[in-house]
């Protein structure tokens, strides 16, 4: 069942993104809406399973996360709280590259977030700061809220259905890092273009991987710690914004070098790491817990 798993999702995440690599690749206008066509293909995996199983979908949907697990008020409690961490993270994150000479921001200025905004055609007001706080309320609130859908799209596919799979086969340890491998390397149409990583070019696609596994180890406690797929949701519906607005507030003199910079960078994989080591530490998860 994972081979089947696994030849949907990647297989209808190469067809999504085909029309990128004959056309122009980052730069086809195209970009955005096939990328997220291909958030749902890990979805479109677990309903191959599914309709293989044939499993009643109520028993499916608490088998692969779809519900709130058997103690909903931690799981309700963890999506509230991963929803204002992971921004957390993601600008503190940010502030310590800064403050290691790592990256150059210009939060007077902000000459990057005026230049960015430009160029996608978005009005800017006289002072950049008050749309900047527009922004940041946008990807803070909004934003996580309309992309728990696509997130879903994916967050069903690997934590829902596969984590647990791997869980119970290989151990907590070796499923978590198997299921962060898998994920980073699914990422791959989109990041062999030098996505995330536009200096790297195709190399891009290894080094994501990495920054997959350590995040796949957080929102995969997550899932295994409630027995919820809904936590590590928003935990990636907010990730993607945050991330995004947080290296615009470099200068635009010398921008943020991705490889270092940001929570995707290898800064942000140090962060990680360090978080996923206290977590674990503080409330491990085991392999007999119920996984749905």
């Amino acid at each position: 069942m994972i081979l089947l798993f696994l030849l949907v999702a990647y297989g209808l995440a190469w067809l999504s993104a085909l029309p990128l690599w004959l056309g122009g690749g980052l730069a086809d206008p195209s970009f955005g809406p096939l990328v997220g066509l291909m958030m749902f293909t890990p979805a479109l995996g677990v309903l191959a399973v599914w309709a293989v199983r044939r499993t009643p979908f109520r028993a499916w949907a608490r088998e692969t996360g779809l519900t709130l697990g058997e103690r909903r008020g931690r799981t309700i409690g963890l999506f509230f709280a991963t929803w204002a961490a992971v921004p957390l993270v993601v600008y503190g994150t940010l502030a310590m590259t800064a403050a290691l000479g790592l990256v150059s921001l210009d939060l007077g200025r902000l000459s990057l977030f005026t230049a960015t905004m430009r160029a996608t055609g978005m009005p800017l007001p006289g002072d950049p700061h008050a749309a900047l706080l527009v922004q940041l309320a946008v990807s803070t609130l909004l934003l996580p809220v309309l992309n728990l859908v696509p997130m879903l799209g994916e967050e069903w596919g690997w934590r829902g259905w596969l984590l647990p799979k791997l869980v119970a086969s290989r151990g907590v340890f070796a499923g978590l890092v198997l299921s962060g491998v898998i994920w980073g390397l699914w990422h791959a149409p989109a990041t062999a273009l030098g996505y995330n990583y536009p200096s790297l070019g195709p190399w891009a696609a290894l080094l994501f991987v990495g920054f997959c596994v350590l995040a796949g180890m957080l929102f995969g406690w997550l899932r295994l710690r409630t027995g919820s797929v809904w936590p590590a949701v928003i935990g990636h519906a907010a990730l993607n914004p945050a991330a995004s607005l947080a290296l615009m507030l470099g200068d635009a003199a010398a921008p943020p070098d991705t490889v270092v910079a940001g929570i995707t960078g290898l800064a942000g994989w140090a962060v990680l790491a360090v978080l996923t080591a206290l977590v674990f530490r503080r409330w491990p998860v085991r392999q007999e817990q119920p996984a749905g």
